[in-house]
């Protein structure tokens, strides 16, 4: 094959997958850092799981199929079991807890963070990798249990660097939809699970919409036919009553409520867990800009069977072309008791919430509230000499065994694209030792920081430059204090 037909593959992303960088990265690490300090308060425990699953277990597979679907990535081990990437953190979490029924102290807290992965068509701000942050408690039957999902959640986002009242808790409970539509006539799970979907598409629908998703069905604007839960008249405004009872405090919601629902067992059973979650969350200091009953929130996944929770993100940025835009559900969670029992037969209460980092982290940064500095470089050790690079790397060692990032440099070019380079690498200061340096046992330290502060005209900050001189040539045994005083600065 001659030169010219060697095959060049295109430089591209897969589709979904991104590329993140030093600033990206530690804004999740800062999140991530910040929401465990937070969860190891509250008494979970740092759990992690591999990254591939046995299909089956995460039971995402077709009927009559011994190909998984493409909502996973999967792939067949040597010995023909099909395994998958995780597509969350909770189904390994059950795996995990009918694997160990002996071995773990019950109610088991455990908290969690890692990539996923979603064989979903990607899309703005959707990707098919991502970042998930999970607590769960499993083992617990109690309303209260829920209630310390709900607080732990609050403070975890307000810890990443949210302001109250720009994120909220939305609360429901699954019993109460069940048992209104129980008494409405409506039996089989298949209806019930098409109201669920209905409901879910309120903010975007609206009451109209809804209505007739929960009748007949809907055309949208491109004559798509949606097939409707099939309700009656009577039973559709029935449901549209019951998400419509909030906006109010949580107790004022729980009164509308009991209108709406009450005379159930199942209604009933849901308003007494809610009265018990909104008792504990009162106990806890949660208040009801952090967290509130909307009856409105039914969440998408089927195995939720209790009170589910849902993040809202309040904060509103500016797009390109000035129209207000919101991020809206950053997570959630809520009850799952027969999660596990798809291992063992068994039924095990557990309770959960979970939100994407990097959704977090992208809101925080549209915001200008993402808290963490900008990344910094090392120091920069400028190459005079190649005779003398066991100097440079004598001086470079010393600098990290103190506790100071630094480089050699160690490219081919001169002392101009050295500096330029150190000053891309955004480097607190370089450390030039040329020969007449070298023979006098000094160094010259050049403050980029001092710098880049300069050439940008801030003059706000006259005490931090009174006394820090461009560049500085100092004995080699002053080098760590001076370059101290740059960095740490």
């Amino acid at each position: 094959m001659t030169q010219d037909a060697t095959f060049r593959p295109e430089a591209r992303n897969p589709r979904g997958f991104q590329d993140k960088r030093a600033r990206d990265l530690r804004i999740e690490r800062h999140i991530l850092e910040s929401v465990a300090k937070v969860y190891e308060r509250y008494g979970f425990e740092a759990l992690d799981t591999g990254a591939f699953e046995y299909a089956d277990a995460l039971g995402k597979f077709l009927p009559d199929s011994d190909r998984p679907n493409e909502g996973v990535f999967a792939l067949q081990d040597d010995d023909e079991q099909w395994m998958a990437l995780r597509y969350d953190l909770t189904a390994p979490l059950a795996r995990f807890v009918a694997q160990n029924p002996e071995g773990l102290a019950k109610p088991f807290r455990r908290y969690a963070f890692g990539p996923v992965w979603r064989n979903e068509k990607p899309g703005p701000g959707r990707f098919r990798e991502f970042i998930q942050c999970d607590a769960d408690t499993v083992g617990s039957a109690r309303p209260e249990a829920d209630a310390e999902i709900v607080a732990l959640a609050v403070e975890g986002l307000m810890a990443t660097g949210l302001k109250r009242g720009q994120a909220i808790l939305k609360i429901n409970n699954r019993k109460l939809l069940n048992g209104l539509l129980t008494s409405a006539g409506v039996q089989s799970e298949g209806q019930k699970l098409g109201v669920l979907r209905a409901v879910d598409k309120l903010d975007r629908l609206g009451p109209d919409g809804v209505r007739l998703l929960l009748g007949e069905g809907r055309k949208d604007e491109s004559g798509a036919f949606t097939k409707g839960a099939g309700l009656n008249a009577k039973a559709a405004e029935q449901v549209l009553a019951f998400v419509a009872a909030g906006g109010g405090s949580r107790s004022e919601v729980l009164n509308t409520l009991a209108g709406v629902v009450g005379g159930s067992a199942e209604g009933d059973e849901g308003l007494a867990e809610l009265a018990k979650i909104d008792a504990a969350l009162n106990s806890l200091g949660v208040g009801e800009d952090q967290a509130a009953f909307e009856p409105s929130v039914v969440r998408g996944l089927e195995y939720y069977t209790g009170p589910v929770f849902e993040a809202e993100l309040l904060i509103e940025t500016v797009g390109e072309k000035g129209e207000v835009l919101r991020f809206g559900s950053i997570g959630g969670g809520g009850r799952y008791d027969d999660l596990v029992a798809r291992f063992t037969g068994e039924r095990v209460p557990a309770t959960g919430f979970s939100f994407g980092v990097s959704r977090l982290a992208a809101a925080l940064r549209a915001a200008g509230q993402a808290s963490v500095s900008e990344p910094r470089g090392p120091v920069v050790v400028i190459v005079f000499d190649q005779d003398s690079m066991d100097q440079y790397f004598a001086v470079v060692g010393e600098l990290r065994q103190a506790g100071i990032a630094a480089e050699v440099y160690l490219g081919a070019s001169g002392m101009k694209a050295q500096m330029k380079y150190a000053d891309r690498r955004m480097a607190p200061a370089v450390v030039i030792m040329g020969g007449d340096e070298i023979a006098a046992g000094t160094v010259t330290v050049k403050d980029l920081d001092l710098g880049r502060q300069m050439a940008a005209g801030i003059t706000d900050n006259s005490q931090w430059r009174e006394g820090r001189p461009g560049q500085v040539t100092v004995p080699r045994s002053e080098l760590v204090g001076v370059l101290r005083k740059i960095v740490e600065g």
